[in-house]
């Protein structure tokens, strides 16, 4: 059957295919249907054989196989949610441990028996993490953050000056009373380390003290391990070498920042659980990530010619399209497979949320190029103390909203999905992440790449770092006051990055007095370049 045969269908054999392909579980309260994407039945046929090697491999990895090849690490972030399966005793001990340990942690920061040099209570964190360390907090954050209830969240994810400056002088009138926490695993990512040293020189020049109420979350023997140890700082929890930063919500990253909000850790580690149990499933219809990740497969012909739209229709969810985003490219976005050819897969993500959408990007997807599927996440439940007013209740708009785009992206031929929560809370939360984890995992498989490596922000980071030590020899070639063309100064470095000197220097020049470009900036290459 074609996708358009699927759209051409009358409202009883759409009702019909919908019941074939649903899944539900009672238990979480949560229903996948994929009845609007390029599946059908006879696909779990066909595809059993390749899902059989993909579930045995996930089984290979909970186990505690090499997983990451490329770096030879082991790939554990299901374990975080369920230290029984850990390969190990003393890694299931360690897990159990840390949970335990950012309970009792959190509870004594909310309760006051942890509390700054004067006594009072904390009532602010200044969090500093790039990529997940940064997102899956905000999720966290955005997901169960209440008000009059835990600490207020503040979050410095990048190395911009001027986002910088706001963030830090947001907290001034609460800097006694605010926590810092600093995620990195190595230690030395340069983002959080320079976000580190900001907040570092801003908290002593307001004549506070750093290291009593400073955090780590890194992995033993790092940089920022010895660091924070050295200088006595509050705590550190550790971020274990087989947990990517893209996976590491339900571990410290994550579990750290809910215990501060007054979340309920134990239910989001749950709820996550649970989806891993169901994913488990070797039976392509009764696994829900298997469902997803055939979807995401037929969609886009398996070399991710379709984009991912998430729509989630709840405010909590609002970035959550964010957090996908790196699970999902980071994970999948790959030049090679595992043989080495050349493949360019990945799916991108983007999103909004609804019924914002209604009113944003919702025309072009309903009528503009059909190069992407939706992903609908409804929740059912609504708040209690929101009640009708003037025949109207707000949740049946939201959920009309959502039925009606969903209808009329169907009539127009675009392919959607769409899972359904009870309510959303802790364990809904924890289950959705699980889902998408699982998902992505699966479909690494079927296109064959590595969804646990990242070269391609290694190659980033080794291109910034070359740049970083072109600005240091640039500064030393010109400590000596000469004026210098740029291609002198290539020259002299016996470089061949002519632009990239002069970018540096049209950045220098612009923040220094020290260096000066003089000349017509329409022909740069007869700037006079030099430093006083």
């Amino acid at each position: 059957m074609e996708i358009t045969d699927i759209f051409q269908m009358n409202n009883n054999d759409k009702w019909l295919r919908y019941c074939d392909l649903l899944f539900s579980d009672d238990s979480l309260g949560f229903w996948l249907d994929i009845s609007r994407m390029n599946v059908e039945k006879s696909d779990f046929e066909k595809f059993k054989d390749i899902y059989s090697k993909a579930f045995n491999s996930l089984e290979s990895l909970e186990n505690g196989s090499i997983a990451n090849i490329d770096e030879r690490r082991q790939v554990g972030h299901y374990w975080l949610r369920n230290p029984k399966i850990a390969p190990s005793k003393e890694i299931s001990d360690s897990i159990t441990k840390e949970i335990q340990d950012i309970t009792k942690f959190g509870a004594s920061i909310l309760n006051g028996e942890i509390t700054n040099s004067d006594g009072k209570k904390y009532t602010d964190v200044f969090w500093i993490g790039i990529g997940g360390s940064g997102l899956g907090p905000l999720l966290i954050k955005e997901s169960f953050k209440r008000e009059s209830i835990g600490l207020n969240l503040h979050f410095l994810d990048n190395v911009d000056p001027e986002g910088i400056s706001h963030k830090l002088n947001s907290i001034l009138p609460n800097i006694e009373s605010t926590l810092f926490v600093v995620v990195s695993k190595s230690g030395g990512t340069p983002e959080p380390l320079i976000g580190m040293e900001q907040a570092m020189k801003f908290v002593l020049d307001n004549n506070q003290n750093w290291s009593s109420r400073s955090i780590a979350i890194t992995t033993k023997g790092s940089k920022l391990d010895a660091l924070a140890a050295s200088e006595n700082w509050l705590y550190i929890f550790d971020l274990p070498d087989w947990v990517g930063g893209r996976t590491s919500i339900t571990g410290a990253v994550g579990l750290l920042p809910a215990s501060l909000i007054g979340a309920d850790i134990n239910k989001f580690l749950d709820g996550a659980s649970q989806m891993d149990a169901l994913t488990r499933e070797k039976d392509i219809k009764n696994n829900p990530a298997a469902l997803l990740s055939l979807a995401w497969y037929k969609s886009g012909n398996g070399k991710g010619l379709r984009d991912m739209v998430v729509l989630p229709y709840r405010d909590r969810l609002e970035v959550f399209s964010r957090y996908l985003q790196q699970l999902v490219m980071e994970s999948l976005g790959k030049k090679l497979d595992r043989d080495g050819n050349q493949v360019n897969q990945g799916i991108a993500v983007y999103g909004n949320k609804g019924s914002t959408d209604q009113h944003a990007y919702v025309q072009q997807l309903r009528d503009g190029i059909d190069n992407f599927f939706v992903n609908f996440i409804e929740i059912l439940h609504d708040p209690s103390d929101i009640v009708e007013v003037k025949n109207k209740r707000p949740g049946d708009y939201l959920s009309g909203f959502l039925q009606g785009t969903r209808a009329a992206l169907t009539e127009g031929g675009r392919q959607n999905l769409t899972i359904t929560f009870k309510s959303f809370d802790e364990s809904s939360l924890g289950a959705l992440i699980a889902l998408f984890e699982r998902a992505v995992s699966l479909y690494a498989e079927l296109i064959n790449v590595n969804a646990y490596n990242q070269p391609g922000v290694e190659a980033g980071k080794r291109a910034a770092t070359n740049i970083i030590n072109l600005q240091k020899e640039i500064d030393e070639l010109l400590e000596d006051g000469k004026e210098r063309t740029l291609r002198q100064i290539n020259d002299a470095l016996s470089t061949d990055s002519t632009e990239s000197i002069y970018l540096i220097l049209r950045k220098l020049s612009e923040n220094s007095d020290h260096y000066s470009m003089n000349g017509n900036q329409s022909n740069p290459d007869q700037l006079i370049i030099s430093k006083n």
